[in-house]
């Protein structure tokens, strides 16, 4: 298991447990498919073209959305509920991270929308790469602040009977 620190209740590196790992692991396949989106962002940028990069763009988003929100659904579903009876989630950490997963499905939810019309212009598939760009910039930023202070956090809070819970959850969602 991976060692993370955190800042928020001492800086000493903390083990996850099996549920909470998994999670991050999940991090790995997300972040690389959100280097795809940025790469096919940049094509239909730079393309005179730009119906093949973004047809293919559409692809990846609609895949990409699906794995996010499996995702996101674990976290939000289990995870933040247990995290919000010790620190809340009017303020703090926890709204921070559910205010981003809002603010990155609300981008991909955009692009999503937008490609509903098949006679999209140049202008609007650029428009609507940046809308996915968007969601990348947030989706990176948000991960390292699970990684480096959400799950240590929840690691250091969680009971034992709360992880196991976690663990089973997280693997029966699969």
């Amino acid at each position: 298991m991976q060692g993370c620190p955190s800042g928020l209740f001492g800086n000493e590196p903390v083990t996850l447990s099996e549920g909470l790992q998994q999670l991050i692991n999940e991090h790995t396949p997300l972040r690389n498919h959100l280097e795809t989106l940025l790469s096919l962002c940049n094509e239909v940028e730079k393309a005179e073209d730009k119906q093949a990069p973004f047809a293919q763009l559409i692809q990846e988003v609609t895949d990409f959305d699906k794995s996010l929100r499996y995702h996101s659904r674990r976290e939000e579903d289990y995870m933040f509920t247990v995290m919000e009876k010790y620190i809340g989630k009017s303020s703090g950490p926890l709204a921070v991270m559910e205010y981003e997963h809002e603010q990155a499905h609300g981008f991909i939810d955009a692009f999503l929308e937008n490609i509903k019309n098949p006679d999209l212009n140049s202008y609007e598939q650029l428009k609507n790469a940046t809308q996915i760009k968007n969601s990348y910039y947030t989706l990176v930023d948000h991960f390292a602040k699970e990684e480096a202070v959400l799950y240590p956090m929840a690691e250091r809070m969680f009971t034992d009977e709360e992880k196991e819970t976690l663990r089973q959850k997280v693997s029966e969602i699969q």
